[in-house]
C-alpha cells in the first residue's frame, strides 16, 4: 500500500510538469538532467507499432479473447517477452497477456461465455489459462509482490500497470502492448532495447533479491540483446557479485534451464568468464579449476555446427567426476549427462591415416550398449570443430555386422563360456577389415579361430 501511495503522490507532482509528448521530445532547457530523469521515470513512453509481425499476432482465437475482455470492460494487453520480440521485428512464439481483471472475474467471465479453462495451478499467482479455437492463452492479473524470499513471491492484485511493470526483472521485459498497437513503457525498455542494453528495473539489488535466478536471466538476455561482449554496467555486476550466494537456494533444475540457454547463446564464452569472475560457479556445480580458455576455444570453433549445451559445458570439466558433481547440483537429464561424460572421455585428436576410422570404430565398439552412440560421437566432433570429419560421420551409412550367434551355433561352435568371446573376436576382425569382410569370409576366419580354442 505504501508503494502505491508513493506512486500516486509522484504522479500528482507530474501534473505540474509540461506534457511529455513522445520519446523524442526535448526537455525544457531550464530542467536539470535529474528533473528530466525523474519525470521520465514517473510517466511512460507511448508509441504505436503497425508492423507485419504485429498484424500476424491476431489469430481468430486472440480476436475472440480481445472481444470478450472488451465486452466485460477489462483492459487486456500483451506483456513481457512478446512485446520485446515484436519491437525487435521478430514473430513471437508465445504470447502472454496481462489484465486488470482478477482471476475470479476472469473465471466468471469465461464461464458465462462457455470458454474452457485449463491448468488451474497458476491461479494463485493470478494466471488463468483459457482455451479458445484450439489455442491456449495465459492471462495474468496485474500484481505487486508483497513478500519475496528470493525464490517465490506472495502477490497482491492491482489495476495499476506501472506497479506491475515495476516488479518485473529487466526493463526490456517490463513493457506492455495494447491490442491497438500502443506501447506502454514505464522504464525506458524501448530505448534500452534500441541501445542493446540489458538493465534491471529500478534497483538491481532489490530485483535480484526478489528472485536470485534473475542473475542468470540477466546473462541470458545479455546474450540475446547485446551486440558486443563485456559491455556490462559496473553497478549491475557489483549487485550480482554481492548476491551470488543467493543462487544456493535456487533449485538445480531452474538453474540448468537458464544456464543451457546461456551456453548456446551469443557471447557465451565471455559470459562464462564473467560468471567465474563473479564467483557464481560453486552454486552451479561447476569445477573451481575450470579451463576457461578451453571453453572459449570450443565455443568459437563449434559455432558452425552448433554443439549442444552439455557438450560446451564439458569443456570446463577435467574428468567424469566433474560431470557427476555438476549433475548432482543441476539435475540435468540422463541424456545430457551421458553426452557430457562421453565427450570428456573421448575428446582429443585421434591419429590415424584414415581420419574417419577412429570415429567409425568408436561407434561400432559401443553400438550395442549405447543406442545414441552416433550422436555422442558427433558431439565429440563438434567439440573439436572437425567439420570435415563431422560431415563424413554424419552421412556414413552404418554397416551391419553380418554374423550372429545363430551362425556360430550352425557352424558347430559350442555355446559355452567362450561363445561370446568368439563372437567378439570375429567382430574385431570385421572392424579391422574396415567392415568389408562378408559373412562367408568371416565364417572362414571363425573356423580358424575355433581350431585354436
Amino acid at each position: 500500500m505504501l508503494v502505491r501511495h508513493l506512486i500516486q503522490t509522484a504522479r500528482a507532482a507530474v501534473a505540474t510538469f509540461p506534457k511529455y509528448q513522445s520519446s523524442h521530445t526535448t526537455a525544457a532547457p531550464l530542467w536539470s538532467k535529474y528533473h528530466w530523469h525523474a519525470y521520465s521515470q514517473m510517466t511512460h513512453t507511448t508509441m504505436k507499432i503497425t508492423t507485419p509481425q504485429f498484424e500476424r499476432v491476431f489469430t481468430p482465437g486472440i480476436r475472440r479473447l480481445a472481444d470478450i475482455f472488451k465486452q466485460y470492460n477489462y483492459e487486456l494487453r500483451i506483456a513481457g517477452g512478446a512485446v520485446r520480440d515484436l519491437l525487435m521485428g521478430k514473430q513471437p512464439h508465445d504470447i502472454d497477456f496481462a489484465t486488470t481483471a482478477t482471476p475470479e472475474e476472469m473465471k466468471d467471465m469465461f464461464t458465462k461465455e462457455e470458454i474452457r479453462m485449463i491448468n488451474t495451478k497458476g491461479e494463485k499467482h493470478g494466471t488463468i489459462t483459457a482455451r479458445l479455437m484450439e489455442e491456449n492463452f495465459e492471462v495474468t492479473t496485474l500484481r505487486i509482490d508483497v513478500v519475496t524470499d528470493g525464490r517465490h513471491a506472495e502477490v497482491e492484485f492491482t489495476t495499476d500497470w506501472q506497479l506491475d511493470a515495476e516488479r518485473r526483472d529487466l526493463t526490456i521485459n517490463s513493457m506492455f502492448l495494447g491490442l491497438d498497437g500502443t506501447l506502454y513503457d514505464f522504464f525506458n525498455g524501448k530505448q534500452d532495447l534500441d541501445d542493446c542494453k540489458v538493465l534491471f528495473v529500478g534497483n538491481a539489488v532489490k530485483r535480484i533479491q526478489e528472485d536470485y535466478l534473475r542473475i542468470l536471466r540477466y546473462f541470458r538476455f545479455y546474450g540475446r540483446i547485446a551486440k558486443e561482449p563485456n559491455q556490462h554496467c559496473a553497478d549491475t555486476l557489483q549487485a550480482i557479485r554481492e548476491n551470488a550466494d543467493g543462487l544456493a537456494g535456487i533449485s538445480g533444475e531452474r538453474i540448468w534451464m537458464e544456464l543451457k540457454k546461456i551456453l548456446v547463446g551469443n557471447h557465451a564464452a565471455s559470459i562464462m568468464k564473467s560468471m567465474y569472475e563473479l564467483q557464481l560457479y560453486p552454486y552451479m556445480g561447476l569445477p573451481r579449476a575450470a579451463n576457461i580458455s578451453e571453453f572459449h576455444a570450443v565455443y568459437e570453433r563449434s559455432k558452425v555446427i552448433e554443439a549442444k549445451a552439455a557438450t560446451l559445458l564439458a569443456a570446463l570439466m577435467k574428468d567424469e567426476n566433474d560431470v557427476m558433481t555438476m549433475d548432482e547440483r543441476l539435475k540435468i537429464s540422463a541424456e545430457e549427462r551421458k553426452t557430457a561424460a562421453f565427450v570428456v572421455n573421448n575428446r582429443g585428436e585421434k591419429a590415424h591415416d584414415d581420419v574417419f576410422k577412429p570415429y567409425k570404430d568408436l561407434i561400432m565398439a559401443n553400438q550395442r550398449k549405447e543406442k545414441n552412440i552416433v550422436q555422442y560421437v558427433l558431439e565429440v566432433l563438434k567439440y573439436q570443430g572437425d567439420t570435415h570429419i563431422y560431415e563424413g560421420i554424419k552421412s556414413w551409412p552404418l554397416p551391419v555386422f553380418p554374423v550372429t550367434g545363430r551362425d556360430l551355433i550352425a557352424a558347430g561352435i559350442p555355446k559355452d563360456k567362450k561363445f561370446g568371446h568368439m563372437l567378439n573376436n570375429i567382430r574385431d576382425v570385421w572392424i579391422e577389415s574396415d567392415y568389408k569382410l562378408t559373412k562367408d569370409e568371416l565364417m572362414v576366419k571363425l573356423l580358424e579361430l575355433a581350431k585354436n580354442r
